[in-house]
């Protein structure tokens, strides 16, 4: 579990003794002389530069897992991790496990540390541990004091499985980094049952499951820990933490439930967070409490911990299909009919400018991710996003993805940053996931500059929205453009707006594709093509209604009927009054 996050402070005098008892490390930061105190809460404690580490060292020199300190009966111990640089005892290099007195030294990469045996400690000694300084300890949060810890008999018995694994010679040898997943929890699980064999023979064991210790244990060590079965339940669409006690799932069955899983403790939450983060660049501790990110799948992650999550560390998981859907699938869930489809692939292929509008959690990114497999295999695309969740099965395909700040607030690369990149990249398409913020001006100028075809999604609830959320994102690109000029732009830019919304019982439906004809006295002007009619609730709480052609033939459709190219017009097939198709304006 990790402890909470902590950045470099400094101090001024020692303080005199007091209450607490702790064992703990001074760090000192050679290169710029601040010290911190970090208090040793936990007996396995890592030390190094990536976010998953208890100490987090932010600099180059310092490996990703530098070394670790761990407690064996009431001593601590020092090992080296195949570090680079190695970790020095009095100037020497660490060689197996070294025992550490009250006042050794070390040095790891720039840092000089020095451990101190349980002392006591005044009160405001105590509060200056949870200063932010430069040093961060990992887990950017915690619970309340005492939450968390192993007083239960299973968490206490798989926390010796932990300590046993760790103290295993087999396991010591191994470089984790450099095999695969799969041979590492063979290995792993290999030496984890000769320790259960040996707990149950020290009579141990009784009352307990020896195949549930070994699965959590083993996720645990190398995985999501408790996560691992919700991930792997294709059933499950959705994961939502809200803290430790209470794990909410929807399920495409039953809607949102709440689930039997929970976590041990905070820090344990706060250890996948930092699991998940590790292999993507990115961090999450108190300066940066909140944080995006994605699964190895795709599977796209939102995590928040304290201070900002108050009830404890949260994370948002919505999973993608292992199956990549089409749009043979979108009909068959009701999402579309086979004309709209049809339509759809028109309109990419003829190189139509789209902007896929929806709320949150309506299907933007799916949607995105079917009609973007309309494109032609031999177009080169370039997909920009914040987090990469586009996935095409196309053989032409370039992926950017936005990056964050550094530790010291440098090297962030914006959205904004890679569309203009990207223009110089020779793209015949390009893809932006979402447009929330400044980038929305980037985008209508490329639309606007020889990049037809290009796609986006956009937060909004119809057609309507989506045309004023456009213009008050291109505010946020900092120019003092007037709402007519940036109407234009969106009317000579965007040529079709294709509505995506969740409906009230859960169901997900493209209710408009609408054309945009023009602009007319200053106002854009719309119609639309298709769209869903919904007639009332049925029994069981469904929302009934059709998907119906309006009768509105499109500009485009009329134009490459005029250049010769032949338009399967049965996609237009009209069953309803003219009223339902009406030309609207903005």
């Amino acid at each position: 579990m990790l402890s909470r996050a902590q950045r470099w402070g400094g101090w001024g005098g020692a303080d005199p003794p007091g209450r607490r008892t702790v064992p703990s490390l001074i760090v000192r930061d050679v290169k710029n002389g601040r010290v911190k105190e970090i208090e040793l809460t936990k007996r396995r404690f890592t030390i190094g530069k990536s976010d998953w580490n208890d100490l987090v060292l932010p600099r180059d020199s310092v490996s990703r897992e530098h070394c670790v300190l761990f407690q064996r009966e009431e001593d601590y111990f020092l090992r080296d991790l195949k570090s680079r640089r190695g970790t020095l005892v009095d100037g020497k290099p660490v060689e197996g496990d070294v025992k550490l007195e009250d006042g050794t030294r070390f040095e790891v990469a720039g840092f000089e540390v020095q451990f101190r045996q349980a002392r006591q400690r005044t009160k405001r000694e105590s509060l200056r541990s949870g200063e932010q300084t430069g040093v961060s300890t990992g887990g950017g949060g915690g619970g309340k004091k005492g939450k968390g810890a192993p007083t239960s008999a299973w968490n206490a018995l798989k926390a010796t499985c932990h300590q046993e694994l760790l103290e295993s010679k087999e396991l010591k040898r191994v470089d984790f980094d450099e095999i695969p997943e799969e041979q590492a929890r063979t290995m792993t699980e290999r030496v984890l049952v000769r320790i259960i064999k040996d707990l149950e023979e020290k009579g141990r064991l009784t009352g307990f499951d020896r195949r549930k210790l070994l699965k959590e244990v083993v996720d645990e060590a190398l995985g999501l820990g408790p996560l691992e079965t919700l991930l792997k339940d294709d059933n499950i669409s959705e994961i939502m933490v809200n803290n430790a006690n209470q794990v909410y799932v929807e399920t495409r069955d039953k809607g949102m439930v709440l689930s039997d899983t929970s976590f041990t403790s905070d820090e344990q939450v706060i250890h996948v967070i930092r699991r998940i983060l590790a292999p993507i660049g990115r961090r999450i501790n108190e300066q940066t409490p909140l944080v995006d990110g994605r699964l190895l799948d795709g599977s796209r992650v939102n995590a928040v911990i304290p201070p900002l999550a108050v009830s404890g560390p949260s994370i948002t998981i919505r999973k993608f299909p292992k199956d990549r859907l089409g749009v043979e699938d979108l009909v068959k869930f009701g999402s579309m009919t086979p004309e709209m489809g049809k339509f759809l692939e028109l309109a990419v292929r003829e190189r139509l400018n789209i902007v896929i509008s929806g709320g949150t959690g309506s299907g933007k990114t799916t949607l995105l991710n079917v009609t973007s497999n309309f494109i032609r295999d031999n177009e080169r695309i370039v997909t920009v996003e914040d987090v990469s969740e586009i996935k095409l099965k196309k053989p032409h395909v370039v992926t950017l993805e936005a990056r964050a700040p550094n530790l010291e607030g440098e090297g962030a690369i914006t959205i904004r940053d890679l569309l203009k990149n990207c223009l110089r990249m020779r793209p015949d398409r390009i893809i932006v996931g979402e447009c929330r913020g400044g980038e929305a001006l980037d985008m209508l100028q490329a639309m606007n500059t020889g990049h037809d075809g290009s796609l986006t999604t956009i937060h909004s609830n119809s057609p309507r929205d989506c045309i004023a959320r456009m213009e008050t994102l291109v505010l946020f690109a900092g120019t003092d453009l007037p709402s007519r000029a940036i109407r234009e732009q969106i009317s000579s830019a965007v040529h079709m707006i294709v509505q995506q919304t969740r409906l009230h019982d859960g169901s997900r439906k493209v209710t408009y594709i609408t054309e945009i004809t023009g602009i007319e006295g200053g106002v854009v002007t719309m119609q639309d093509i298709f769209l869903f009619k919904q007639t009332g609730f049925g029994p069981d709480g469904k929302v009934l209604g059709k998907h119906e052609f309006t009768g509105n033939m499109p500009k485009f459709v009329m134009e490459l009927r005029r250049r010769g190219v032949d338009v399967d017009m049965t996609m237009f097939k009209r069953e309803e009054s003219p009223d339902l198709g009406r030309r609207r304006r903005r």
